[in-house]
């Protein structure tokens, strides 16, 4: 099995190669980068002699389809902007492979995927990703679901990497149009910071607002969910206070917009100029509290009564006690480890259909929750039960 990453010096993408080495099942493993040298400074912080390292440039389509031809399985950490690039790709190259975001035209490809009877998972992380698998093992123990409610805390900072800049500007975008709830059978857009709700997460991490942002979790459960009767799907998130009181003031102000103003006879966006700031700065760059949690809650009814079912996960404590979970590794393990997670059972066949798939029709929510807990994440379960309410 040879093995492709594509953006694989990026933060996650190493966690992501990091962990293939010591649980994955394949011959080798190519990172490639538009950053060279952090491609090779990569690979030497691995060790490994199946690392391999080659330069793609998706810009010249014919050499990249090339390159990817030449491989088994690939893995696609790049950016929301360059997902399409990627699956189209490894659609014509009949080659299977998974992403982390699941926002680009993935399912545009699920013809062409199964005529070579492969298979594609977009958005395999902790969210979208685990999320959708928590949702599904909690569904699957009703026999009607009415309302998920899927959140997560993402402590990083705002702008460790220009990929993670381009996730917070582009879920906040004022004109996004698939920032959306899944309500009685429709797909509702709401704007941003829409539909607070106090979700409470495990510590160290606290309550916090959180709001509807653009994951695809709401588009793939409501149609896997359709059977069980489900009429509303609302995905939130947060990231730390500092970050979300940031956003908020660039919104009210008008910035999410990116408007162009002239500057000593140059026009910039007003946005641009605030990311390059926060991608150099101390402020930008670190945060208080590291780490990453999911709050899934599933409503329903099971054996006659009301059902509410809460799954939450933790993971080692970012303090350094732990030292591969220290700092900002901390949420970069996390993400990682969930996206090498789905590849690995893709490549050991464990994947279940072809064409393009959602995570959570993929996968066995039981194995993936088995190989997290080997990774030290754990998953917490709550329910509770009352009885049916009767007509008076």
């Amino acid at each position: 099995m040879k093995v492709l990453c594509i953006g694989g010096a990026g933060a996650i993408c190493r966690e992501a190669v990091y962990d293939l080495l010591q649980y994955g099942c394949f011959d080798s493993l190519t990172i490639s980068d538009l950053n060279s040298k952090a491609t090779e400074e990569v690979a030497g912080w691995l060790g490994d002699d199946r690392v391999r390292v080659r330069g793609i440039d998706l810009h010249d389509r014919p050499a990249a389809l090339r390159a990817i031809s030449g491989y088994d399985f690939v893995i696609d950490g790049t950016p929301i902007s360059v997902n399409d690039r990627v699956i189209e790709l490894a659609a014509e190259a009949g080659v299977s492979g998974i992403n982390l975001n699941g926002l680009s035209r993935e399912w545009e490809f699920g013809d062409a995927f199964k005529a070579c009877r492969q298979a594609f998972v977009p958005g395999f992380g902790m969210t979208p990703g685990v999320t959708n698998l928590l949702a599904m093992k909690a569904a699957t123990r009703m026999e009607t679901v009415s309302e998920v409610y899927i959140s997560h805390g993402a402590f990083r900072p705002i702008a460790f990497s220009r990929a993670i800049c381009e996730t917070t500007v582009v879920e906040y975008d004022p004109g996004l149009k698939t920032r959306t709830v899944y309500e009685d059978g429709e797909f509702v857009q709401v704007p941003p910071f829409a539909r607070p709700r106090e979700v409470e997460l495990p510590e160290p991490f606290g309550t916090h607002p959180q709001y509807i942002i653009p994951h695809p979790e709401a588009m793939t459960l409501s149609r896997s969910l359709a059977g069980k009767g489900v009429r509303l799907i609302e995905v939130r998130g947060t990231w730390p206070p500092r970050n979300m009181e940031l956003l908020r003031v660039l919104y009210d102000w008008g910035m999410l917009s990116n408007p162009r103003v002239t500057v000593d006879g140059a026009e910039v966006g007003v946005l641009d100029v605030i990311s390059e700031y926060l991608l150099s700065s101390e402020a930008g760059t670190i945060t208080e509290l590291y780490g990453y949690s999911l709050h899934v809650e599933v409503m329903g009814t099971a054996d006659g009564k009301v059902s509410r079912r809460v799954l939450t996960t933790t993971h080692p404590p970012s303090d350094g006690s732990v030292p591969e979970w220290a700092g900002l590794r901390a949420y970069t393990r996390s993400v990682g480890i969930a996206f090498a997670i789905g590849a690995d059972l893709m490549m050991r066949g464990r994947v279940k259909g072809i064409g393009t798939l959602a995570p959570e029709t993929a996968f066995d929510p039981d194995e993936v929750l088995v190989e997290l807990s080997r990774r030290r994440i754990r998953v917490q379960e709550k329910a509770e039960c009352a009885p049916l309410a009767t007509a008076s």
